[in-house]
């Protein structure tokens, strides 16, 4: 509670009484006011007081009435409370620090993570180019050593060199679809067409080809008029992919077989080989550009990007593909596409 002192002339205590028994026993000179009409804080021992005075002149002499205020307790609290405010303080400012370094790491993984892709890429891609230009190159030098030789002499070579030209220049076709679809510059030339008579004409397409290497395609589609209205040139593009890729992994005397059917919202097209099949483990992976299950890169020459064409025509669509596979028994490529 305030308290209030009187000074004498002589700035000694008047009232209260300073006795043993009152607190303020010698710490009037530390209590006696320096300030006037104003408020002030006093320090007394280790006590704390807030402070105000003001001088009165009497019959008697200048007199100072001072009234006093222990804010021990205040300034306590005021210690406490800036203590945790400054641990506060410290601890939201790590958390904050530790949040934003969460949630930027957070922001930075899908641009590491294309750009990562994007080094891989160039760095296949390279690759791949490198690898017949190689043998471009070799056997042309084989050829100007033998100036004279005819033709028919350096069959071989010819032949091997035509192969890799014609394999180099598939790649680059695909490396150039996949860059014009990263980046947007591809454009749909949607027509009305039947989905049903382009199978049709892809299994007329293979038919000599499988029955060349020992194998068989045959068409499974029962329904007629299937009408499908989307970008019939990457349709029939993704049809190749697929059953190329069936053709690869099929073995002597094994079948491939196409199917196209209609739901209520979608147009599904399905190819099935019985060939080889895919690992399970091996699946997710199977649409990642330049990527070959193990087990198939010396015995094909493709460079992997078929199936990422594949993917990016039919998401192009606003469709879905799914793979199934049971190694030895069947695997199955199912494209689902909106039929409207």
């Amino acid at each position: 509670e305030p308290s209030s002192i009187i000074w004498g002339p002589d700035q000694q205590i008047i009232e209260p009484v300073i006795n043993e028994n009152n607190p303020l026993q010698g710490k009037e000179k530390e209590l006696y006011p320096t300030v006037f009409n104003s408020v002030e804080e006093v320090k007394a021992g280790d006590a704390n007081f807030r402070s105000l005075a003001a001088k009165l002149q009497t019959s008697y002499g200048e007199i100072t009435i001072q009234f006093i205020r222990n804010v021990d307790s205040e300034k306590a609290l005021l210690n406490r409370l800036m203590l945790i405010l400054l641990v506060g303080s410290g601890i939201g400012s790590l958390v904050a620090i530790g949040a934003g370094h969460f949630l930027a790491g957070r922001a930075l993984v899908p641009i590491k993570k294309t750009w990562d892709n994007q080094q891989r890429f160039v760095s296949d891609a390279s690759h791949e180019i490198r690898t017949p230009l190689a043998v471009i190159q070799a056997k042309t030098e084989l050829l100007f050593q033998s100036p004279g030789a005819t033709v028919e002499e350096k069959a071989v070579d010819i032949s091997i060199i035509s192969n890799e030209v014609r394999r180099l220049n598939k790649l680059v076709n695909s490396l150039l679809t996949l860059a014009r679809s990263d980046s947007n510059q591809i454009e749909l030339n949607k027509t009305h067409f039947l989905l049903n008579e382009e199978v049709d004409d892809i299994v007329l397409q293979y038919e000599d080809i499988a029955e060349y290497q020992g194998k068989k395609i045959k068409n499974n589609t029962t329904e007629k008029d299937i009408l499908f209205l989307g970008d019939r040139e990457r349709i029939h593009q993704l049809l190749v992919i697929l059953v190329d890729n069936a053709m690869k992994f099929t073995s002597d005397g094994g079948v491939i077989a196409l199917s196209c059917s209609k739901t209520a919202s979608s147009v599904i097209l399905k190819v099935e080989d019985d060939g080889k099949g895919i690992p399970e483990q091996e699946i997710p992976n199977i649409f990642n550009r330049f990527y070959q299950i193990d087990t198939s890169r010396n015995a094909n020459q493709g460079a992997g990007l078929g199936l990422s064409i594949a993917k990016w025509i039919v998401e192009i669509h606003l469709g879905t593909i799914k793979v199934k596979s049971e190694p030895g028994l069947v695997t199955s490529f199912e494209v689902a596409l909106p039929a409207k």
